[in-house]
C-alpha cells in the first residue's frame, strides 16, 4: 500500500534528534513553559521573518486567540474563505463574532480578492485568509482592500509553513498568523500543538498573557485568559522538525512537478500554480467529477488517498442555519477534489506508480 502519509517513515528521519531533545526535556524535570519552548519560538519566528511566535496548544486555539485579542466579538463580522477546514470558522463563531463567507478563486483554492469588498459591511472588522492546500494566498490585492477599509488580515497559515509570497513567508504577510502543528502538517509534532507570529508586540503580549490563564506574570491576572501552552515535548520535536522544513519542502515540490508533468489522464484536473515558492504542497490535491470512483480505483490499486474536504463548513450540521445558502464554487469544489500520497518520504518509484495508476484509469470503471 502507498499510504497517503507515512508518519512513522517522516519522523523516523530524524530519530536520533528528536530522542536526544525528548531525552533533555525529561532530564530536566521542565515540561513547560521553558527553554525548548524558548528555542522553537525564537527560530520559528526567524524562520517566518516575524519579530514574534507564540506556541499555543493547538491551530484552532491560535486563531481564537487572535480574534480574541484584538477585542472583537458579538456584532463584528470577519470574512473568510467558503472553501475552508471547519476550524477557520470556528475559531470565528467561539469569539461571538460572524462569519462571512466568500467563495474561492478556483485556480488557486484560496479566497478570490475579487470578491471580498462586496462582502464587506460596516460591520466587518478582519479579513482571514486560509493558505489552502499549502499555496499561499495572492496577497496584494487583499492588502489593498484591507487598507481601504481599515480591517485587520488574520492568517490561517495551518497548511502552509514555508510557502512564500514576493519574499515573504506566510505568516509575515497579515497583522497576525495562526499556524497549525498537527502531526500530518510540513511541520508537524507528535501530538496537538499551534503557533502564532505576528510583528505587533502589543498583540504578541496580549496574546501571551490570554494563553496562559490571562497573566501577565505568575498569580497575575489581567485578563479572563484560557489555558493554551505549548509543552517542553512538542517544542523540542518541533524545534527538530524545523531545521529540515526546506528540505522536506523542496522533496514534496518535486513530487508534486513530477504529477503535474506526467499526469496526462484528460478526466482528471491537476491544480494551478501561480508561483513555485508560493506552494508547499501539504496537499496535492486533483480535481474529477467520478472522484469517489476514482478513489475506490485508487485503493483497489494499493494507493491510499484523501479528501479535503467532503462536507463544505455551510452544509455541516454544526452551521444548520446555513443549509439553504449556496457557494456554488466551493460546493463542486468539495464534490470533485482527491488528494494523492505526498510526503518527503514517497519515492520516485511509489510517485511513478501512482501516475501510472491515474493514466490507465477510466471512469467506467467500477471496480469492488
Amino acid at each position: 500500500m502507498i499510504r497517503w502519509l507515512d508518519l512513522g517513515k517522516v519522523n523516523e528521519r530524524f530519530r536520533t534528534e528528536i530522542d536526544a531533545r525528548i531525552k533533555g526535556v525529561l532530564d530536566s524535570g521542565w515540561y513547560l513553559q521553558g527553554k525548548e519552548n524558548e528555542s522553537f519560538c525564537e527560530h520559528f519566528a526567524m524562520f517566518c521573518g516575524t519579530k514574534h511566535a507564540l506556541g499555543v496548544a493547538n491551530g484552532l486555539e491560535a486563531l481564537a486567540l487572535i480574534i480574541r485579542a484584538y477585542g472583537f466579538g458579538v456584532g463584528d463580522e470577519i470574512i473568510v474563505p467558503a472553501n475552508t477546514f471547519i476550524a477557520s470558522i470556528l475559531a470565528i463563531s467561539q469569539n461571538g463574532c460572524t462569519p462571512v463567507l466568500v467563495e474561492p478563486d478556483p485556480a488557486t483554492y484560496c479566497i478570490d480578492p475579487a470578491r471580498i469588498e462586496a462582502a464587506i459591511t460596516p460591520h466587518t472588522k478582519a479579513i482571514m485568509v486560509v493558505h489552502l492546500y499549502g499555496q499561499a494566498t495572492p496577497m496584494q490585492q487583499v492588502e489593498e482592500v484591507a487598507q481601504r477599509h481599515g480591517l485587520k488580515v488574520i492568517e490561517d497559515a495551518a497548511q502552509a509553513h514555508g510557502a512564500m509570497y514576493r519574499g515573504k513567508r506566510v505568516g509575515n504577510l497579515g497583522d497576525a498568523a495562526a499556524f497549525s502543528f498537527y502531526p500530518g502538517k510540513n511541520l508537524g509534532a507528535m501530538g496537538d500543538a499551534g503557533g502564532i507570529t505576528t510583528n505587533d508586540t502589543a498583540l504578541y503580549e496580549k496574546v501571551k498573557a490570554l494563553a496562559n490563564y490571562g497573566s501577565d506574570y505568575k498569580y497575575h491576572h489581567i485578563y479572563k485568559g484560557t489555558n493554551s501552552r505549548l509543552d517542553e515535548l512538542q517544542a523540542a520535536v518541533l524545534d527538530v522538525r524545523l531545521s529540515h522544513l526546506d528540505a522536506d519542502n523542496t522533496r514534496r515540490r518535486e513530487v508534486a512537478h513530477y504529477y503535474r508533468q506526467n499526469i496526462t489522464n484528460p478526466l482528471i484536473s491537476l491544480p494551478e500554480v501561480y508561483d513555485e515558492e508560493a506552494h508547499v504542497w501539504h496537499v496535492f490535491a486533483v480535481r474529477c467529477k467520478q472522484r469517489d470512483n476514482l478513489q475506490q480505483y485508487l485503493k483497489n490499486h494499493g494507493i491510499e488517498t484523501n479528501i479535503h474536504y467532503p462536507t463544505p463548513p455551510h452544509k455541516q450540521g454544526a452551521y444548520s442555519e446555513w443549509a439553504t445558502r449556496s457557494y456554488p464554487i466551493t460546493e463542486q469544489i468539495h464534490r470533485e477534489v482527491l488528494s494523492l500520497p505526498i510526503s518527503p518520504v514517497l519515492t520516485d518509484d511509489e510517485v511513478q506508480e501512482v501516475i501510472s495508476a491515474l493514466n490507465m484509469w477510466k471512469c467506467t470503471e467500477f471496480l469492488a
